[in-house]
């Protein structure tokens, strides 16, 4: 904690209890630049996705009072959606991220990139999709849009602003005053610390998000408040909910192939070094947390950051390693790159899904990518090779070891993806030159999903992804994996460093037709190709 204590840098505060006394409480750096006021533990911050699982008790409050049920359709309660499957979505799939719906967020971002705008596009931006990234039940792909929704389903139901139902059944009963559900960084909120981004010349800017937080992101909590939340979770003693309203939070979930997640409604469980962790991160422009309890051990951590240059998971990882160092197993052995060197370098192509995955020494272990995104370390046992939830917040993927020859890179890999095989290709590593993609995909695009316009175009040498909404636009550089695949980066400098999306070109008869692009969390928005006037 030493060398984030500055008054020139944004900081950070940290909780830590065991068996519900406080071991540990403290804060460093600034809450606010502008003004010299320093960080204390007592300063409000957002703990950004960690407010999911409150998302989810509400919604299982209202379970309780027989007002709605979790398996309810979600059309049921908000009408205005379309059914875009006979599988629903339930309000259980938004729940687990397996409802397949594309996040008012994600869309918002492709559209008008960091644009800001006031609470009100979300739920048309939503309601507008004329697809889903999936079929409800099949996959996990984390959306902020579905749990935004659980809170627009909280409000109808009950009759109140989210905020005010959870101030009544949740933060009022449990004694926590300083937590609030906070639907916009435009809101002015006593104690609240600044949040801060590096800006690009050097010095500090605003993290402000562009979009509605509610639900997915919106509550802002102080220490004291969320080890009395954590503490009561664990507790078998409920004041408010039942122990199996509580217990669901965290519960595995069975994807339709019988292929399990660590996630449950809002939090995920699995083991750590030997031990039981429940835990869930977030974060948003300038804010990040992270909450973990090892319930074995009595252990609650919390850790809120408001631009400090630390990662608050890995951090809250280090404090149970400190404490409970000699009940721990020893670290995980991962693959090393060495083992696999015909795969390091070579990229792979779902033709079915568009899919792209690749492989990478990262720092001498095997690290694959997953749709363009940077390499993570893969796990091995078992005669498998895999990425889970904690690595990327999507389903596990998961290769065969078997089918890799240590000869000769493999032609074809098939990765199970939640549980279902996919069929995915070696691509060549010629790659076609820009100026004669561009003859081939410059021109104008339209997205009645995005309700956007696009336009492909060489500017400078690049080619030139611009993605116009009717609030902003977005622009993206190409780099061509073949003459069918592209990766995308943004030319905004805070979203390049979100990760890649990646682009599948359509063709008809030879001509480019149209463009499907798919980021991390949402799949195959279509960019159907204008053809020109006469």
């Amino acid at each position: 904690m030493t060398p984030l204590n500055r008054s020139d840098a944004p900081g950070m505060v940290i909780g830590i209890a065991r068996h519900g006394r406080l071991l540990y409480r403290r804060a460093v750096g600034m809450a606010s630049l502008e003004m010299g006021v320093a960080n204390t533990p007592t300063t409000r911050m957002r703990i950004a996705s960690t407010s999911k699982h409150f998302t989810a008790m509400a919604v299982l409050l209202l379970a309780e009072d027989g007002l709605l049920g979790v398996d309810d359709a979600v059309h049921k309660h908000l009408p205005e959606m379309p059914q875009l499957s006979a599988n629903g979505p339930t309000l259980r799939h938004l729940l687990t991220h397996t409802s397949g719906w594309r996040g008012h967020d994600e869309l918002w971002a492709i559209a008008h990139g960091l644009t800001f705008t006031r609470p009100g596009p979300g739920l048309p931006s939503m309601a507008r999709q004329s697809e889903l990234n999936f079929e409800p039940g099949t996959q996990m792909v984390y959306s902020n849009g579905g749990y935004f929704l659980l809170a627009k389903i909280v409000e109808r139901v009950s009759g109140q602003s989210f905020n005010d139902f959870l101030k009544a059944r949740l933060f009022g009963p449990l004694g926590m005053p300083d937590t609030a559900s906070v639907v916009s960084d435009l809101d002015v909120v006593p104690g609240l610390a600044g949040q801060y981004l590096p800006a690009p010349g050097g010095g500090w800017q605003r993290g402000v998000y562009p979009c509605e937080l509610d639900g997915g992101g919106s509550l802002v909590s102080t220490v004291d408040d969320m080890l009395r939340w954590q503490a009561h979770m664990r507790s078998s003693e409920k004041i408010v909910g039942t122990a199996r309203s509580w217990a669901l939070l965290s519960e595995p979930t069975t994807l339709s192939s019988g292929s399990k997640v660590t996630y449950g409604f809002g939090l995920a469980r699995h083991p750590y070094r030997g031990v039981e962790i429940v835990h869930h991160a977030g974060a948003v422009l300038g804010a990040q947390s992270q909450m973990l309890s090892v319930p074995a051990h009595g252990l609650d951590i919390i850790v809120m950051v408001n631009g400090a240059p630390v990662a608050p998971s890995p951090l809250a990882l280090k404090v149970v390693e400190l404490l409970l160092g000699d009940a721990l197993e020893p670290h995980e052995t991962r693959p090393l790159a060495s083992a696999f060197p015909t795969l390091i370098g070579q990229r792979y192509h779902a033709p079915s899904t568009g899919s792209l995955i690749g492989f990478a020494d990262v720092g001498g272990k095997l690290g694959m990518s997953w749709q363009a995104g940077a390499p993570k370390p893969m796990h091995q046992g078992e005669g498998k090779l895999w990425l889970g939830l904690q690595d990327l917040p999507v389903n596990d993927l998961v290769l065969d070891a078997s089918d890799i020859d240590p000869q000769r890179a493999p032609d074809t890999l098939v990765l199970h993806e939640g549980g279902q095989p996919r069929r995915f290709e070696r691509m060549s590593e010629t790659v076609p030159d820009i100026a004669t993609l561009a003859e081939q995909l410059c021109g104008h695009y339209t997205s009645a999903d995005l309700d956007a316009t696009a336009q492909m175009a060489l500017v400078d040498g690049r080619l030139l992804l611009t993605v116009q909404g009717r609030h902003g636009q977005h622009a993206c550089a190409l780099t061509p994996v073949s003459a069918d695949v592209m990766t995308l980066t943004s030319t905004d400098p805070v979203l390049s460093q979100m990760g890649n999306s990646l682009l599948n070109v359509e063709r008809k008869a030879g001509r480019v037709v149209g463009l499907r692009l798919d980021t991390l969390r949402t799949r195959n928005i279509h960019l159907v190709r204008q053809e020109p006037r006469a």
